[in-house]
């Protein structure tokens, strides 16, 4: 039974707020702004899934960085599931941050 009255965009919209309140524990910089976002899906029974990379495969948190994005989408009240998707293709490069990433980071 689906609920027809979710607004996936708006739900989309809180799911990017959580991923931004998420930081690599290395540079002080949200995952989202960074680029580590590929895609976020949203469907209309609330389940939400998110592609996303780390910033290389060995990565200290490649453990712990996908399970907190999960936990944190679930906490959203109108998420039913979440998954997280982790890809190296195509590879993060730096040229995937945000103006205000590299801005932070000192990369302008």
């Amino acid at each position: 039974m689906s609920n027809t009255n979710i607004d996936i965009q708006a739900l989309g919209e809180q799911v990017v707020n959580v991923l931004k309140s998420i930081f690599d524990p290395e540079i002080p910089v949200d995952i989202y702004e960074l680029g580590l976002i590929y895609d976020v899906f949203v469907n209309e029974d609330a389940d939400v899934k998110v592609l996303m990379t780390l910033t290389t495969p060995n990565c200290p948190v490649a453990e712990t960085l996908p399970v907190e994005v999960e936990e944190k989408i679930k906490s959203i009240d109108l998420v039913k599931s979440a998954e997280v998707e982790i890809t190296f293709d195509p590879p993060w490069t730096q040229d995937l941050m945000s103006e205000a990433a590299k801005l932070e980071l000192g990369l302008l």
